[in-house]
């Protein structure tokens, strides 16, 4: 099942005020950005959601935060549980969940059409919750804590993932059309693992940066002592999504950097 492929079917003929969202088991066509495949075993959560952004909106604006939105709403789902603060999800830019910054346990993509003054958006997330194959999942984290901590903290269900996934994109979005990106980055610096992070720029033997933070376009920032700051994109879909950084010119970033 490619839940894309579902989506996009249903979403352009949905009233405007009525949401969707598909909930696969297992995938055999899962993929991530470009060319990558997302592995699709039994126990690792995946959806699809469609949403609608007005142009006009402090969102529609901006465009490419909603990735790391929704990145930043799955480990939300995880840590703002009671008793589950200390379960080190982080979320990896561009779009991707990770096990403190040893392993991936899941990714977002997103893809968008605009229709007339609407952002026709569909959301796509899979990670790990009770999948300790290929990498780690959620619930190896909480099991590893009980033993660490002496304590007994529940193993999470896909479906609760799921949902507290929704629920918190929800809240984030409704922020960040309130607020901007000031009302989100906050807790997406809290929640992410690249503070103080070294880059090299353009090449693997490129200018040496420090990642600074997001601009307010979504993009990421660094320091060089060359550049001051400046902002820049992946250099593409490898292994290490930070590991060569690609500057980028002025002006508003293009969409086709982030979906």
């Amino acid at each position: 099942m490619r839940l894309f492929s579902v989506e996009s079917r249903l979403s352009l003929h949905l009233p405007k005020d009525v949401g969707l969202i598909a909930v696969a088991g297992r995938q055999s066509q899962g993929r991530g950005r470009g060319k990558n495949t997302w592995l699709s075993p039994l126990g690792c959560a995946m959806f699809t959601l469609k949403i609608q952004v007005e142009l006009s909106s402090r969102l529609g604006q901006r465009i490419p935060f909603l990735q790391h939105l929704a990145a930043l709403a799955v480990v939300e789902a995880v840590r703002t549980l009671p008793g589950y603060q200390e379960i080190d999800l982080r979320v990896k830019w561009p779009n991707d969940i990770y096990y403190s910054n040893l392993m991936k346990l899941g990714g977002v993509l997103v893809t968008s059409t605009v229709i007339g003054s609407t952002f026709h958006l569909l959301i796509g997330c899979g990670f790990n919750v009770n999948n300790s194959n290929p990498t780690v999942c959620i619930n190896d984290l909480i099991q590893q804590y009980n033993t660490q901590h002496n304590c007994s903290l529940h193993p999470l269900s896909c479906a609760q993932l799921i949902a507290r996934t929704v629920s918190c994109l929800e809240v984030l979005i409704s922020s960040f059309q309130h607020g901007g990106p000031d009302a989100i980055l906050p807790t997406y610096y809290k929640r992410w693992l690249h503070s103080g992070t070294k880059v090299q720029l353009w090449s693997e033997d490129g200018i040496e940066a420090e990642v600074f933070g997001l601009d307010h376009n979504g993009f990421l920032q660094v320091h060089s002592e060359e550049h001051g700051v400046i902002s820049v994109e992946p250099d593409g879909n490898s292994f290490d999504m930070l590991k060569n950084l690609n500057s980028v010119s002025q002006g508003p970033p293009l969409l086709h950097t982030y979906m």
